[in-house]
């Protein structure tokens, strides 16, 4: 599932006209990179939801075949990260499944980092399994950090220190069933990233590249070049 839904408020003015998935990194949609980096880890259809300026994200994905294009239309109520989910649920179907921000942006080094996220999945221990940056290969990120992560991979949170070393970087493995007993309508994913944690079952990958967080304006400029740099070094 591909996350589009969002007003993109930090990137206004832009997406006053223009959906925040469909602004261009690098002359590509970012939209289009998420969804392309599922298709060469093997994703033959990919679940999009839709609200802000749905139509114009409906057009640009006429055309796709791979991965095959759903729309989950949330046009009636913005549901957030938890809620799109589970008003999802029905098209995604009772397998664990990748769960995509649309805006979620990274160079690679040779290897999928969605497809190693594959390989690490294991199911017996976990419910979700998060892409991890570091702080220190990320571009545009000037945060705090999110988790700590142990020598098994179990992630906790930053809580009251004041850094942690990775930060989420927009992708996740999760297990339908872990939406059982959530609210119904709107809802964040933090809910489920805290029961997890409780239950020792949320775990992190940490990526093989640089993250390239593009939340507002100002950093659409470095990301291209952090993007061009990329793609230059690695041909």
């Amino acid at each position: 599932m591909v996350l589009a839904a969002g007003v993109g408020q930090r990137m206004r003015p832009i997406t006053d006209s223009l959906p925040k998935p469909l602004v261009r990194i690098g002359g590509k949609a970012m939209l289009d990179h998420a969804l392309d980096r599922l298709a060469e880890a093997g994703a033959t259809e990919a679940v999009v939801n839709v609200h802000h300026l749905a139509e114009q994200i409906e057009a640009h994905l006429a055309g796709r075949t791979l991965p095959r294009i759903i729309i989950s239309d949330e046009r009636d109520e913005l549901l957030e990260t938890g809620g799109g989910v589970k008003k999802a649920l029905p098209l995604l179907g009772s397998e664990p499944f990748f769960h995509v921000n649309s805006d979620s942006l990274w160079s690679e080094t040779g290897i999928s980092n969605i497809a190693a996220m594959a390989q690490a999945w294991t199911p017996a221990e976990m419910d979700m399994l998060m892409l991890l940056a570091r702080r220190e290969d990320s571009v545009g990120f000037d945060g705090a950090g999110d988790f700590f992560q142990d020598a098994d991979g179990r992630l906790t949170r930053r809580g009251q220190a004041p850094t942690a070393p990775v930060v989420y970087a927009g992708v996740i493995i999760m297990k339908p069933e872990i939406f059982a007993d959530t609210p119904e309508g709107s809802f964040s994913l933090n809910l489920l990233f805290d029961r997890l944690i409780a239950r020792k079952r949320l775990f992190g990958h940490v990526l093989q590249g640089q993250w390239l967080h593009v939340g507002t304006p100002e950093a659409i400029a470095p990301a291209e070049a952090a993007f061009a740099a990329a793609q230059s070094f690695h041909g």
